[in-house]
């Protein structure tokens, strides 16, 4: 299967790059992370066209058989403007909906400000698990399973940063992690930003945007890159910050997903 979707290629190689395990079925692909089971968009399937009347029953079937431990369902729908499939097959399925808007740039402009904060690449024990720590405070609800997502995740991450992928960019106010995003080169002249997060009690100070662009111009060695990638909920406000940094919309992804 050749995927068409910029976002869900880029998403793809990424995990690749991080040893997850993508096997093509034709119509389908099975993406699978053993290193992080909980982690919906590294155990799901791809299809090549959205849900049709009678797919449901399918697609649940495939994805049982696949991950038949799995308390979660994640289905992505490769395409370019956000066509989801039949809605009867949703409600059969038990999945919500999600679109997101991919956006692309070949450069980034400088933010409009300058915060004050030590804008740097994460390298030390102590910074990784600052990493995990604002990845945490970002969710509304905390358990156990969330934590063990989040180390996994993060360790991942870390990984990728140490094979020299791309590196973990982190702004800190006072020695503490306020605000991180990765950039990661995965081939053919794409680079993919990740998880761009800011704490809470932190945000609208200009610490995401600095350390976008700052990921833009340090994060990657040189090796030909001429598209950086990133995905933003199209109501979020953060899209507005992206598009003010030079990112254009490109395309529409669409995920349909049920938590465990």
């Amino acid at each position: 299967m050749k995927i068409v979707s910029l976002g869900f290629r880029t998403d793809v190689m990424l995990l690749k790059l991080g040893g997850s395990v993508v096997t093509d079925h034709g119509t389908h692909l099975v993406v699978r992370t053993p290193a992080n089971p909980g982690f919906y968009w590294g155990n799901f399937l791809l299809f090549d066209s959205p849900p049709r009347t009678g797919d449901a029953a399918r697609w649940s079937a495939l994805f049982t058989a696949e991950f038949p431990a799995a308390k979660h369902r994640a289905f992505g729908v490769d395409g370019v403007i956000g066509l989801a499939g039949d809605t009867a097959e949703h409600e059969a399925l038990g999945v919500t909906v999600e679109l997101s808007t991919v956006l692309t740039a070949d450069r980034l402009v400088p933010p409009a400000a300058t915060p004050q904060a030590d804008i740097r690449a994460l390298s030390s024990d102590d910074d990784w698990h600052q990493a995990v720590e604002l990845d945490l405070a970002c969710y509304d609800r905390l358990d156990d399973d969330i934590r063990r997502f989040a180390e996994r995740r993060v360790t991942g991450y870390r990984h990728l940063c140490e094979a020299g992928h791309g590196s973990w960019i982190g702004a800190y106010v006072e020695g503490r992690l306020r605000a991180g995003a990765g950039l990661f080169a995965v081939g053919a002249g794409l680079a993919r930003f990740q998880n761009v997060e800011t704490h809470p009690g932190f945000r609208r100070r200009g610490l995401a945007s600095a350390v976008l662009y700052h990921a833009a111009q340090h994060a990657v060695p040189d090796r030909g890159i001429h598209t950086l990638v990133i995905a933003a909920d199209p109501d979020d406000h953060a899209i507005r910050l992206y598009r003010a940094l030079g990112f254009a919309d490109t395309e529409q992804q669409a995920q349909l997903y049920r938590a465990g």
